[in-house]
C-alpha cells in the first residue's frame, strides 16, 4: 500500500534509538524526509542519518533539543523548515520510563517523569500546530502513549502511567480544538518491546511480561512503527482523537 508519504516531512523525538528510530525508518522507507530529534549521543542521531539517507534516498537530518525547551523546540521546528522547506508530522515519542515506587518516589522524581513524558508533548505539539493553522498545513500529530495509561502500573511506573494517561486525554482535546483546521491528533499505545529503554526489564522480568500478552511475544519496536506511519498518511485522514492499541492484546482497547 502507498501511503503517499513520500517527499513529506516527519519530526520524530527521541528519534534516535528505539521506537523512535524504528519509526524514523519506516517513515524514510515510505520516501518521507525525518528530522531526528535527539538529546543525548549525537554519534548515534549521525549515524541513523546517514544510514537512511544512503539507504531511501531521502533527507534525514539531526537536530538536538530538550523536549521541555521552548528555545531548542523552536528551534527544532525551523531545522526541518531550512532542510527540507516543510513539516507535515509530527511525532512525539521521547520519553523516559523510570522505576520508583510512589511510597518512595521522590517529588523531583514525579515533577521530572510527568515534565517529559506529557508537558514535553505539550510544548512541541502547541508550536507545531501554530505552524500548521498559519502555513495552511493539513498536518499530522502522533502522540506515543502506552497500555499503563489505561491499566496503571503495579511495578514502580506510577509516574509514568499518569504522564501517559494524561497524553491520552491531551490527544482527544487537542484533536478536538484542530479538526476544524484538517489537522488529525492520534495515539498509539504500544506494549512492552524490545528497546534499550526496555532491556534492564526484560533481562530479568520478560517471562512475567510475556504471560501478560495474549499474542505470546514481545513486540519488535517496527511493530508499533508501522501504524504510526499508518496513522501519518493520506489513508487515515478520518481517524482523529483515536488511540490505536499495538499492545499483542495487553489492552484489548
Amino acid at each position: 500500500m502507498d501511503l503517499e508519504l513520500k517527499n513529506k516531512t516527519a519530526l520524530v523525538t527521541g528519534g534516535n534509538s528505539g521506537l523512535g528510530a524504528a519509526i524514523c525508518e519506516v517513515f524514510a522507507a515510505e520516501g518521507c524526509n525525518v528530522v531526528i530529534n535527539y538529546l543525548f549521543n549525537p554519534g548515534e542521531a549521525e549515524s541513523l542519518a546517514a544510514r537512511l539517507q544512503n539507504t531511501y534516498g531521502v533527507k534525514a537530518v539531526i537536530a538536538k533539543g530538550d523536549i521541555t525547551s521552548a528555545t531548542d523546540i523552536e528551534s527544532n521546528i525551523q531545522t526541518a523548515l531550512n532542510q527540507t522547506q516543510r513539516l507535515d508530522i509530527l511525532v512525539n515519542c521521547a520519553g523516559v520510563w523510570p522505576t520508583d515506587f510512589v511510597k518512595d518516589m521522590t517529588d523531583e522524581a514525579w515533577e521530572k517523569t510527568v515534565r517529559i513524558n506529557l508537558t514535553g508533548p505539550f510544548m512541541f505539539s502547541k508550536r507545531v500546530v501554530n505552524h500548521f493553522i498559519n502555513n495552511g498545513v493539513k498536518g499530522k500529530i502522533i502522540n506515543i502513549v502506552s497500555q499503563a495509561a489505561f491499566h496503571g502500573s503495579t511495578s514502580g511506573h506510577a509516574h509514568y502511567a499518569a504522564a501517559k494517561g494524561g497524553l491520552v486525554t491531551f490527544t482527544v482535546s487537542l484533536a478536538r480544538e484542530v479538526a476544524q483546521h484538517g489537522i488529525n491528533v492520534t495515539a498509539v499505545a504500544p506494549g512492552m518491546m524490545r528497546t534499550p529503554m526496555n532491556k534492564d526489564a526484560l533481562s530479568t522480568r520478560e517471562e512475567d511480561y510475556v504471560k501478560r500478552i495474549p499474542l505470546g511475544r514481545i513486540s519488535e519496536p517496527e511493530e508499533v512503527a508501522f501504524t504510526v506511519a499508518f496513522l501519518a498518511s493520506k489513508k487515515a485522514d478520518y481517524i482523529t482523537g483515536a488511540t490505536i492499541d499495538v499492545t499483542g492484546g495487553m489492552l484489548m482497547r
